[in-house]
């Protein structure tokens, strides 16, 4: 086992269960993560997890390494030493943060009646609890670009979110605002060039971009149309991180009300289908 795998164990068996909304019972012959758990949370299988421990895996992704520094709740030092143990390029200021600080994990994890995810200054999800994956279906069956909230609504229509056409126009301006000024920001991330040079080939969002029209967030109601429990209303607000460009997005319900009901269901049943 080399330096990274030892280092990846030892701030794995620190981190307890309950620390990141998972059950702790059972036998264990620590109190921390088992791989298994770190895999999970991380987004990756459990036998890539065993081959970076064992120091079979050489070069992990920027991706991968950012994945398990939020995983095991690792400060922004830790993080670097991370990357450093890796031989990988440490984030630098010049290009977006994928980092969730320990403090907004934890809302994540523990806040789990109301559904909730944190996205990145593109809008990129990088973290949700259950029950959003419940609401609006699981984030970790898409990969890349799909993930992003913006390319979504312009290029994959079919969104549980049901939107009328001013509802749209309003959602997708703010998000255009909020990419131009990320582009301010970070002019020289090539990820957020990328996926905005995509999006441009989008006649409606060329439009959009080159409109000086400037829009925000506001908390509004929005439909959910879910395949299991039917058609609701429900609030959404956008929270934003103080000190870095993470949002959370958070869906609640009024107590008593239809949508609360069907959170409640959406809670018990999860991922799986009503039969």
């Amino acid at each position: 086992m080399g330096e990274l795998g030892r280092t990846l164990r030892a701030w794995r068996d620190r981190v307890t269960p309950a620390e990141v909304g998972l059950p702790s019972g059972g036998s264990r012959r620590a109190p921390g993560l088992r791989r298994e758990e770190l895999a999970l949370l991380a987004g990756l299988s459990v036998d890539y997890v065993v081959r970076l421990e064992q120091g079979r895996s050489d070069s992990p992704s920027a991706q991968v390494l950012t994945a398990l520094a939020r995983a095991l709740r690792l400060s922004d030092a830790e993080r670097n030493h991370l990357f450093v143990l890796a031989g990988a390029v440490q984030p630098t200021p010049g290009r977006m943060s994928t980092y969730i600080p320990p403090g907004v994990q934890r809302i994540v994890d523990q806040l789990d009646g109301a559904p909730l995810s944190v996205c990145d200054a593109a809008w990129t999800m990088i973290s949700w609890n259950p029950l959003f994956a419940a609401l609006i279906g699981d984030p970790s069956q898409w990969q890349g670009r799909h993930r992003n909230i913006i390319y979504r609504n312009f290029l994959e229509p079919g969104d549980r979110v049901v939107q009328t056409p001013e509802q749209q126009e309003s959602f997708r301006i703010a998000m255009v605002t909020d990419l131009r000024a990320s582009l301010a920001r970070y002019p020289h991330d090539p990820e957020l060039r990328a996926l905005i040079d995509e999006l441009r080939t989008v006649e409606e969002f060329a439009r959009l971009w080159d409109d000086p029209v400037v829009g925000f967030h506001q908390s509004e109601r929005k439909t959910i149309r879910h395949p299991e429990v039917g058609t609701f209303d429900i609030d959404c607000d956008v929270l934003a991180v103080p000190g870095s460009d993470l949002r959370i997005v958070v869906y609640t319900a009024a107590p008593g009300t239809e949508a609360a009901e069907k959170l409640r269901l959406l809670s018990v049943i999860g991922l799986q289908a009503l039969i």
